[in-house]
């Protein structure tokens, strides 16, 4: 690392954080703007705000490193404010006036379709960086999260095994969007052709921001003490997961009754939240913070240097997670594509991040699949500890390909596995 460049990049940025919108006039205009579009405020803030840090710091590391095609890269950062469509106003606001060659962001799968269309009427390019239920393919998006069947399939078939508790019912707790509903079609399907009987299923919804989960909590314990191991499987969003978790730990629904395995739950969310008495209940995702090798290392230090020279609040106790992870490779795999297409034309750059390669934090290398804009990804369940980490407790043994459309939902067999060109 070039530190001299390096520190001179982070002031950089910190000074276009600190402006906000207005950032790109005082850049020259030999610079490639990059839209950064994620929720700043709002029930999203707790899981965004970090998306958006993540991604100044990258832009600043590449930028260190020279920028590409030789240009230093701008960023125009946004807030739909947990908005969804706000999120289409801003994207087409980031792609027609501020003339950005790519963004990153979104969270939520209602924010990422209010947002599909515009980037397909103007031929812009989006990187989504989350989980997300799959039954869908676009030429302008590529996904760096998971797919369900490198998350949340995976983690249904550890509650079932022997080292996950051989569960038998299972409650499919989400808030009430696209992500949970369809997740956890796919899941009822899936659990079905397992053999699970339709009465040891129990589905429920709570809205965005909810925060009373005392009701629901006690129709788990009832639905528990039937007779038959159960677990909960959460697609819970946003901040409704710290009155959730606190409200389980109130309860006493301690993992070795009840082990709830979060999709949207992190070592970001889990900052707000006393873990103690949550230890042993488990997440499913592609990265966690706790994975030892160089590279982690090196980005876990990143991050919190960054946190540091900025000023973030709790700069102390910065933690890194698995949306974060996904931000960073796709931003690293855009730069790639474009040196490589030798150009930021969306159609030319489309064409060139297909096969690109990444050495990712999770200790693989990850690739962009040739036809389907999504990513190989290993897939990791952790348990939670007592410091809000994760303790690996199972792993695939590589990176495994994307499903976005799923084998559980009649039909898809017959769809194609890349996005129609036009």
């Amino acid at each position: 690392m070039q530190r001299r460049h390096f520190v001179k990049a982070l002031t950089l940025s910190a000074s276009i954080a600190a402006i906000g919108l207005t950032a790109s006039s005082a850049y020259a205009a030999d610079t490639i703007k990059v839209g950064i579009l994620h929720s700043l405020s709002g029930t999203m803030a707790i899981s965004e705000t970090a998306l958006k840090e993540t991604a100044l710091m990258t832009i600043a590391e590449i930028n260190a490193k020279g920028g590409v095609l030789g240009k230093q890269l701008e960023p125009v950062v946004v807030d739909p404010a947990s908005n969804w469509p706000l999120f289409a106003e801003k994207a087409r606001q980031l792609v027609s006036k501020d003339k950005v060659a790519v963004v990153f962001g979104c969270w939520t799968s209602v924010s990422r379709k209010s947002v599909n269309p515009v980037f397909k009427e103007l031929n812009g390019l989006l990187f989504y960086p989350v989980q997300y239920e799959g039954e869908e393919l676009e030429k302008n998006v590529f996904y760096t999260g998971a797919a369900p069947n490198q998350q949340a399939i995976p983690a249904v078939e550890y509650l079932m095994s022997k080292d996950g508790g051989e569960a038998k019912r299972f409650v499919l707790l989400g808030t009430d969007y696209v992500y949970p509903r369809t997740t956890n079609k796919i899941l009822r399907a899936f659990l079905k052709s397992k053999g699970v009987a339709e009465a040891d299923i129990m589905e429920e919804y709570t809205p965005f921001g909810h925060s009373d989960y005392q009701t629901i909590i006690a129709k788990i314990k009832k639905f528990a003490s039937e007779g038959k191991k159960t677990a909960v499987v959460s697609t819970i969003n946003g901040d409704s997961n710290v009155p959730f978790y606190k409200e389980l730990g109130n309860a006493g629904l301690k993992a070795t009754d009840v082990p709830v395995v979060a999709f949207s739950v992190g070592e970001e969310e889990l900052r707000g939240v006393d873990t103690k008495p949550l230890l042993g209940h488990l997440a499913a995702w592609n990265y966690f913070e706790s994975i030892k090798n160089p590279t982690n290392a090196a980005f876990i230090k990143a991050y919190q240097d960054w946190a540091k020279k900025n000023n973030l609040p709790k700069a102390d106790t910065v933690v890194t997670n698995d949306p974060m992870e996904a931000t960073y490779i796709g931003i690293h795999m855009w730069a790639q594509a474009v040196e490589k297409a030798k150009s930021t034309d969306t159609d030319k750059v489309i064409a060139a991040v297909g096969g690109q390669k990444f050495k990712a934090p999770s200790g693989f290398t990850v690739e962009m699949d040739p036809k389907n804009h999504h990513l190989h990804k290993p897939v990791f369940i952790g348990e939670v500890k007592g410091d809000g980490q994760f303790n690996v407790v199972w792993k695939t043994k590589g990176p495994v390909k994307a499903q976005p459309w799923s084998p559980f939902i009649e039909g898809n067999d017959k769809k194609k596995d890349e996005p129609d060109t036009k």
